[in-house]
């Protein structure tokens, strides 16, 4: 049973972008702090009401963010 529910960021043009990893949530914002709101609203609203045990997701589960940056040339 998951603990931790993952999201990769990425950054477009002009929104950063959040894709959930095993569960079917994406969400945007223009700044980061925006988008840790919105992937936190998003999560509650994806899962309110859902058998988490059949997501195979822990009750008390918490949520890791992987920011993607962008090639560094050295």
């Amino acid at each position: 049973m998951k603990s931790i529910i993952q999201f990769n960021i990425s950054k477009g043009d002009k929104y950063y972008i959040a894709e959930g990893v095993g569960i079917p949530v994406v969400t945007q914002a223009k700044t980061l702090d925006e988008l840790a709101f919105n992937i936190q609203e998003a999560v509650t609203l994806a899962l309110d009401g859902e058998d988490l045990m059949s997501w195979d997701i822990a009750p008390e589960h918490s949520v890791l963010v992987n920011f993607e940056l962008p090639k560094v040339y050295a």
